[in-house]
């Protein structure tokens, strides 16, 4: 998947992610991880995830979706599960939720949903799963 706007988040055979260049930009000016470690992260993440598509789709909320990536609602201890179950510490969990929030952020401002993907954030996690 190509993200439009020169990110390197193309998701052929799950090697990489589906964050968008301009909101990794983001997130690891904001992250307490090198801003060279996130991408690596973000690979891991989506090696993970993106098998289990399936039972993303079965078990959470679609916030959206597009030719190259899917987008959920998950519970707030998405992101403490999935570090665990990777091996991230606290500050590499943060950061990998805070690049799939603000994903879903540039979403809802490309598609007038902002307001209430905002709204959703305060009680839900957002999870995004590159699509093959």
């Amino acid at each position: 998947m190509t993200d439009g706007d020169g990110g390197g988040s193309d998701n052929s055979g799950g090697s990489e992610h589906p964050i968008e260049g301009q909101v990794l930009l983001l997130t690891a000016a904001k992250a307490s991880v090198g801003p060279g470690a996130l991408p690596d992260l973000l690979t891991r993440v989506q090696a993970d995830l993106g098998p289990r598509i399936e039972e993303y789709r079965r078990r959470y909320e679609l916030a959206s979706e597009d030719d190259g990536r899917a987008t959920f609602f998950v519970e707030p201890d998405h992101w403490d599960a999935v570090g665990d179950r990777l091996g991230f510490g606290r500050r590499e969990t943060d950061a990998v939720r805070r690049a799939h929030e603000e994903q879903l952020r540039r979403v809802g401002s490309r598609t007038d949903r902002r307001d209430e993907f905002e709204t959703a954030l305060e009680l839900r996690a957002a999870a995004v799963v590159g699509l093959d």
